[in-house]
């Protein structure tokens, strides 16, 4: 080999360190990289957030289905209130989903979401939803958990989602751990003699 062709061992090893290095900042920035860019297209059924309902609300309507289901482990009792609502597009709609622990201990969940089918994601959005914050259920304790949403008239310039005739909205709860604040809260005083 000829002197220009041949690489010493260091600086094979600084190259194969940068690969490394890399491919190690690639794989740390690709989570939080796909959850932004589904967050601002919709992609895979994510929903939209805003602080207050649309200023344009239309005559055409369009019906919200709505899913409730629980991961393998979690052992609260969870469904939605109603199967479906017909809304207007742009108009303000308030569903309803109940919990309930059937536990003898407090249980905290977070609910998943997504929205089906998964074109309509970046057009339905919510203005407050259960979803957005831990939830923790005492024994027995049973809840009324509201998400309020409207799905956006924007919707009807997207020629893949505009003859969408219903958007189902799916949430799936999953045991969380019991953060300190709650747990020092839940456990009983000890009993004085």
């Amino acid at each position: 080999m000829s002197a220009p062709a041949k690489m010493s061992n260091a600086a094979i090893v600084t190259r194969l360190l940068g690969v490394v290095v890399l491919m190690s900042g690639l794989a740390w920035a690709s989570v939080p990289f796909y959850d932004w860019f589904c967050r601002v297209t919709g992609f895979g059924g994510t929903t939209q957030v805003a602080d207050q309902g649309s200023d344009l609300i239309l005559d055409q309507t369009i019906r919200v289905r709505f899913d409730a289901s629980r991961a393998r482990d979690m052992p609260w009792e969870f469904r939605a209130m109603q199967p479906h609502m017909d809304i207007r597009i742009g108009e303000t709609g308030l569903a309803f989903y109940e919990a309930y622990n059937p536990t003898d201990q407090p249980i905290a969940g977070t609910a998943s979401f997504n929205v089906a089918p998964f074109e309509t994601g970046g057009y339905f959005v919510k203005i407050a939803c259960f979803c957005f914050e831990l939830q923790v259920l005492q024994p027995g304790e049973r809840v009324e958990m509201p998400v309020t949403f409207f799905v956006d008239p924007a919707i009807l310039d997207d020629p893949e989602a505009r003859g969408t005739p219903a958007i189902t909205l799916s949430y799936t709860f999953h045991v969380t751990d019991m953060p300190e604040d709650y747990a020092a809260l839940a456990t009983p005083a000890p009993v004085a003699n």
